[in-house]
């Protein structure tokens, strides 16, 4: 892939300029250890490098939270009015890929390729918007080799000869000739601050907890005794006898195939140039992936990324999902029991930096949330008598947000803060639909209805959750809000059974039979369900 084309501005917000919002907006570094003020490098843009899926066999839960996580964040630059490029690579040769491949009969192109276009549904499948660039390790060969051919020039890695002298395919990043190594994670040199940062340090790898990692196995070729220090690693390997011919590249230091590390650099200096805004991944990444890439991309005599972002990993039982210990729960299972929008709205449930634990009462109180802004939207639609349209929702900017919402964005992307936000003006809104009957100044009272309709559904969608969105819609996961014609069986069930026990409700009261009809009041609030009274009758929600 040589695509040197201008980024594309995939702003979506519809802001003709840098919210006022933006001012106050602070991230966590994981190299400086602390939340700290953005300031992007160039005004009113911002570059963002996302580590992608190695495509070795089917995406689980797991590797979706970092996507979602970055998606999130993603849409909060877009929504304070950044042009953002976003840049995800695919990893599409690796150990994995031609182990897993041989074993099944399958050429290892292919394999990657299946299971490449797997993870793209499930990142559709969950609301994850497309990249700007999306590149293939595969396609950046000759980035990569002019990438090592600096840093050897640099005198920062080393081409290992065989006793002819001739080049073997291997080549070693020379840890001991770069003093920065260890920047990014040596973490007994910087303080902690939070609670967030001290379980990701003791749970995450780092250069001082790296140890006998089993998240992330030392790959065979750091094990060579022709390195000069137990901490150098590879930049270029040489292929192993059972490597098929089509998985190794001629170079000037030897035949082989790329290290894991050095393709990140490469890619993310081809689509985002030197020093670029944010370099993301999964907590997994910091040690040794992030570490060995910063170094490298340095001793070539690049800049790296200015702020580095980690996502901590969902747990089971406080361990970390992964199919290697046996624990995962892939993509397409968890959608056959759950909606897409339930199983994202539980993935992006907690702030990226804090551990997911995945259980049945995560997803419950996913669908739980998702009730109460089908239902909410749905009926606050059919009181101001529309839906405003996907242009108006997206056009809002950052500053005409509740500020409680914009406060908890601001605060390192705290979606738990902003979902607090979105159910307090939920809340609101019940209020004044319940009062609209009442009011003279019907006009006024339903102005007020549908700017709690606006605030809701933009908020909603600045985490990737308007029900009335794609693929939501599509995918039948609106429910009830999106109006009639798309009403969820559920919704239609529950509806049904409690319009039943209204018109019951409704008859008791005619008949002056308070007790029965505040017994069913009662029995309806205790399974969670509210009732309205107004001069039309009786209305209901989901508290």
């Amino acid at each position: 892939m040589t695509n040197t084309q201008e980024p594309q501005n995939t702003n979506t917000s519809g802001a003709l300029a840098v919210a006022k919002a933006a001012a106050g907006l602070k991230l966590y570094d994981t190299a400086s250890h602390a939340v700290s003020s953005f300031t992007p490098i160039k005004p009113g843009q911002v570059g963002i490098y996302v580590c992608g899926a190695t495509v070795q066999s089917s995406p689980h839960i797991g590797h979706i939270r970092a996507a979602v996580a970055f998606d999130v964040v993603r849409r909060w630059f877009e929504r304070l009015g950044y042009k953002v490029t976003f840049v995800r690579n695919v990893t599409d040769i690796d150990d994995k890929i031609l182990d897993k491949a041989a074993a099944a009969g399958q050429q290892w192109w292919e394999r990657a390729y299946i299971y490449e276009r797997e993870f793209t549904e499930a990142y559709s499948k969950l609301g994850v918007e497309p990249p700007t660039y999306e590149p293939r390790a595969t396609g950046h060969m000759i980035d990569m080799i002019d990438l090592i051919k600096k840093i050897i020039d640099n005198g920062h890695a080393y081409v290992v000869r065989d006793t002819d002298g001739n080049p073997t395919g291997n080549v070693y990043f020379d840890v001991a000739s770069w003093p920065h190594y260890g920047e990014l994670t040596h973490q007994k040199q910087t303080a902690v601050s939070d609670a967030a940062s001290e379980v990701t340090d003791t749970m995450g790898p780092s250069v001082d907890n790296a140890g006998n990692d089993k998240y992330n196995p030392v790959d065979p070729a750091d094990m060579s005794p022709d390195k000069h220090d137990p901490r150098d690693f590879a930049l270029w390997k040489a292929p192993k006898d059972s490597d098929p011919l089509d998985a190794r590249w001629n170079t000037p230091f030897g035949t082989g195939r790329p290290g894991w590390h050095i393709e990140c650099s490469a890619m993310s200096h081809r689509y985002l140039k030197d020093m670029f805004d944010i370099h993301g991944g999964g907590l997994d990444l910091r040690f040794p992936h992030h570490e060995n890439e910063m170094a490298q991309t340095r001793a070539a005599g690049y800049d790296s990324a200015a702020r580095w972002m980690h996502s901590a990993w969902v747990t089971a039982k406080g361990e970390k999902m992964s199919k290697s210990l046996g624990n995962g729960l892939s993509v397409p299972a968890v959608l056959a029991e759950h909606s897409a929008w339930v199983v994202r709205y539980a993935l992006g449930s907690v702030q990226y930096r804090s551990m997911l634990e995945w259980s049945d009462q995560t997803l419950a109180e996913a669908q739980s949330a998702y009730d109460r802004v089908a239902n909410f939207i749905e009926r606050a639609g059919a009181a101001v008598g529309e839906q405003p349209s996907r242009e108006e929702i997206m056009a809002i900017s950052a500053d005409a947000l509740p500020a409680d919402f914009v406060a908890a964005m601001n605060d390192d992307i705290n979606v738990s803060g902003a979902s607090a936000a979105i159910f307090t003006a939920i809340r609101s809104g019940n209020t004044l639909l319940s009062k609209l009957a009442d009011r003279a100044d019907s006009d006024v009272a339903k102005a007020e209805v549908r700017e709690a309709l606006v605030n809701v559904r933009a908020m909603l969608d600045t985490l990737g959750l308007d029900p009335l969105a794609e693929p939501w819609v599509s995918d039948g996961a609106a429910g009830g809000a999106a109006g009639a014609g798309a009403n969820s069986a559920e919704h239609d069930a529950l509806d049904k059974l409690v319009s039943e026990q209204l018109a019951e409700r409704a008859e008791a009261r005619k008949a002056k039979d308070f007790a029965r009809a505040d017994a069913i009041r009662d029995a309806l609030g205790a399974a969670g369900i509210a009732i309205e009274d107004g001069p039309q009758g009786s209305t209901w929600s989901l508290k």
